[in-house]
């Protein structure tokens, strides 16, 4: 028989919150937690909002010696995944070490750290830089950190696809587990937040200069304007699913279908991305999972907040579903765009909505612009099917699909 791949545990450090307590908290009140940059001063940029993590203290999560090797990024790395080891009830250290892997996603790596440095470089007397340049700004460099520091030295791996990595993570364990790995750490977490990270942003022409940060990221509405930057997201436990349940554990639901496919083409102030390659990735998802549209209950989307894109994404939908897709819902608006972040986070809300019972109603759109009328979530609702499609599409090209089931929901859970 196929080994399944169930996720048993979830460690958010996002600007939700850092837990899953409080990222479901803010995800039901539909709180915004976006606001004025405060990792560097952004005054002479024309976007000067994002999303931070609210009062994240990275020593409570590493020791020193680790923290100053390492970037901001990897620090939202180390408390995330150990949020998610406790929430699994597994061990810091793996008593198998081969049995243990990490699959995370990255995309810009270690922005904070290389632009000290270069700063130091270039314009300090000494001309130097430090000694762990050449490592902590490494896309890896948080795969690596971690395997080390946990001793999980199963098959690990990283991917970089942008957004569409967060899915791509949990497909890659999802196959591992397949392998024969019973537990893989997967995920991502993001840092996007410097001045160099955030002139690269700039250049694409997709970021919103709204100064209210209330109306500054509206994806899917008539005054969508661009996306707001955003730091973290979210790791998860995915466990073979008789290891699990030979422990104890408890399920949050399983990895049951994946799809990429590729736009071939670069990502520019021009482009819209092909919503044919799009809706492709969909399908393939489905098929895997064996489940046909009509049994999907909700859909979390790539949600970019840029009008040519939000219409080419609810095109790529109804191709999909044809004129009746199933309830779409956001909360990208709360946080920001947190790259392979953001599409982490979007399937722990997923997990999370299943746990609880509930549906959580869209944020936003207020006034859906022509070419996005889909069926957003206006008010909070039982899961029916207890299936969830999340879609993801990162910059140049990728597009990516997970098919999640949902376990049944936690004792005492109230919609």
């Amino acid at each position: 028989m196929t080994a399944r791949a169930v996720v048993t545990g979830i460690g958010v450090v996002a600007p939700s919150g850092v837990g899953v307590d409080a990222h479901w908290r803010t995800v039901l009140a539909g709180t915004r937690r976006t606001g004025p940059i405060t990792l560097f001063d952004p005054a002479g940029y024309p976007t000067r909002h994002g999303g931070e993590v609210p009062g994240f203290d990275a020593a409570a999560y590493a020791d020193n010696r680790r923290l100053v090797q390492t970037d901001r990024w990897t620090h939202l790395g180390f408390a995330a995944t150990r949020l998610a080891l406790a929430d699994a009830g597994l061990p810091e250290r793996a008593p198998d070490p081969y049995g243990y892997a990490v699959t995370l996603a990255s995309s810009s790596g270690g922005n904070l750290f290389g632009q000290r440095e270069l700063q130091r470089l270039w314009g300090g007397p000494s001309r130097t830089v430090g000694a762990y340049q050449s490592i902590a700004w490494f896309y890896a460099a948080s795969v690596g950190q971690l395997s080390i520091h946990h001793q999980f030295k199963g098959p690990c791996g990283v991917l970089v696809a942008e957004a569409a990595g967060g899915l791509d993570s949990l497909a890659h364990a999802a196959r591992a587990v397949r392998r024969g790995t019973p537990v893989v750490i997967a995920g991502a977490t993001e840092c996007p937040l410097s001045p160099y990270a955030l002139a690269c942003q700039l250049r694409s022409g997709l970021l919103s200069d709204v100064s209210d940060p209330e109306r500054a990221y509206r994806p899917f509405d008539a005054a969508a304007s661009g996306y707001l930057p955003a730091e973290g997201g979210a790791v998860f436990v995915v466990e073979e699913l008789g290891h699990a349940l030979s422990r104890g554990a408890r399920v949050y639901g399983e990895v049951t279908g994946w799809g990429s496919t590729h736009d071939a083409a670069h990502t520019t102030a021009d482009t819209a991305g092909d919503p044919v390659q799009y809706a492709r990735a969909m399908r393939l998802a489905l098929e895997r999972a064996g489940v046909g549209p009509e049994a999907v209950d909700v859909v979390l989307p790539d949600a970019l907040g840029v009008p040519r894109y939000d219409r080419s994404e609810a095109t790529a939908l109804r191709a999909v579903f044809g004129d009746r897709p199933p309830p779409v819902t956001t909360q990208k608006p709360l946080t920001g765009r947190a790259h392979q972040g953001g599409s982490a986070l979007d399937v722990a809300t997923a997990l999370l909505a299943f746990g609880h019972d509930t549906l959580p109603a869209s944020a936003g759109p207020h006034e859906v612009a022509e070419g996005c009328e889909l069926d957003f979530l206006r008010e909070h609702r039982r899961p029916r099917s207890r299936l969830a499609l999340v879609c993801a599409r990162g910059f140049d090209g990728f597009n990516s699909a997970l098919v999640l089931r949902g376990a049944a929901p936690q004792r005492g859970a109230t919609p």
